[in-house]
């Protein structure tokens, strides 16, 4: 049954917006708190080898975004026939579970399996940007919806900041446990909080995957959008699963390991926080295809000195940089997308690029893990930093027509 509101007054889309946004940006850090001790936690479940230690660890980042793009095609249907409330609440809750779990795992296999399970039952961040897109009035869903991205984006690289302190002061597994709070209370806030007025769908109603497509103005742009979306998520994941061992490598065994690559990897976050509403400001009035280009170009020029750094402190001071620009990134695809799809479409519209997200999720880690098990940890900037400029190319050859833009 649909989650729907028994009283006729209006849906305050804004309040909709602020709760949405809340509840991406906490999802965002729950998902990302582990991440500066992911590959401590695969050690301390028994892999110790160097290189199997890599590897391990590329593979268990990776597998909840191989899972999730499987799944969220199905979540965004299913959200088009039942309601987004429902699918987030559905999201949230299942999250919270599988982290209990995964803070009582004691094998690698089972932590595997519940990182993949992680992935079957996300998809709270384009169900949230469908829910927004169908409420917002059409001149202001450019605004909001690159306002809303920056919700998950902040709170995936401000989370490592977090979560390296905590695994320093409780150890790495009560970590697992106050993520699951977040997720509980991320949950709460949307169960209470978020309105939705919707009417069911027929599943005999409901558009083929090819018609979606067909219905719209320019959907060899909107492909190219969702494969930009791809790259621009390898290069962000590949340096994810080698970042606390390139921290280790540069300033050797340190007690504190973990908060100071929790402190690097989330520093890109603050400067995304600063920089995202000047330069989405700055989108509106120059276009977002302009503003995704240049930023791109931007990334290539930072992550190539990356490779070079000599201390913790130059490569934090570059990702910082670096956040400013990626800031701008997927707040710009996701803009250029509403221009470009009607409301009715808009939840398959968002759960396809989410998938192309997740792809890129899991294609980067694995590159990075790869890359730095053979050539080393240096070498992984340089590849990312090609894959980028390639982006850049492609965004630009993509979007040199102008792109339709919603009336004012």
């Amino acid at each position: 049954m649909a989650v729907t509101d028994a009283s006729p007054s209006p849906i305050n889309w804004q309040k909709n917006l602020f709760v949405a946004w809340c509840g991406c940006f906490l999802t965002g850090v729950a998902f990302s708190l582990v991440m500066p001790f992911l590959p401590l936690y695969v050690e301390q479940l028994g892999v110790t080898d160097p290189q199997s230690l890599n590897l391990w660890s590329g593979v268990v980042f990776s597998i909840t975004f191989l899972f999730s793009a499987v799944a969220s095609p199905f979540w965004g249907g299913l959200a088009d026939r039942k309601g987004r409330k429902i699918m987030l609440l559905r999201s949230a809750l299942g999250m919270a579970i599988v982290m209990v779990l995964m803070g009582m795992a004691t094998s690698i296999w089972q932590f595997l399996a519940l990182r993949a399970l992680l992935g079957l039952l996300g998809g709270f961040v384009p169900n949230a940007n469908a829910l927004i897109a169908t409420q917002v009035p059409r001149k202001r869903s450019g605004w909001a919806l690159g306002w809303l991205s920056t919700g998950a984006v902040s709170g995936a690289l401000i989370g490592p900041l977090i979560g390296g302190l905590l695994a320093d002061s409780f150890g790495l597994r009560p970590v697992f446990f106050i993520t699951a709070a977040v997720l509980f209370l991320c949950f709460l806030m949307t169960l209470f909080a978020i309105r939705e007025t919707f009417v069911p769908v027929q599943k005999k109603d409901m558009l083929h995957a090819r018609d979606v497509f067909s219905s719209l103005k320019r959907p060899k742009l909107v492909l190219a959008l969702f494969v930009t979306t791809l790259i621009i998520q390898v290069a962000t994941g590949s340096i994810a699963p080698i970042l606390t061992l390139y921290v280790r490598d540069l300033a050797g065994d340190i007690q504190n390991l973990a908060f100071v690559s929790g402190m690097i990897a989330s520093v890109p976050g603050v400067a995304a926080l600063l920089s995202a509403p000047r330069l989405g400001k700055l989108g509106d009035r120059i276009g977002p295809e302009r503003i995704l280009i240049a930023m791109l170009v931007v990334s290539v020029l930072l992550l190539i000195p990356m490779s070079l750094v000599q201390t913790p402190l130059q490569l934090g001071i570059l990702r910082f940089l670096l956040g400013a620009a990626d800031g701008a990134l997927l707040p710009a695809v996701q803009t250029l997308l509403i221009y470009n799809v009607s409301n009715s479409v808009a939840g398959r519209i968002f759960s396809y690029n989410q998938s192309f997200r997740d792809i890129g999720n899991v294609t980067g880690p694995l590159m990075g893990a790869v890359v730095s098990a053979h050539w080393g940890f240096r070498a992984v900037f340089i590849v990312t930093a090609a894959i980028v400029l390639f982006n850049a190319v492609y965004s630009w050859r993509t979007l040199r027509r102008r792109v339709t833009r919603p009336d004012a």
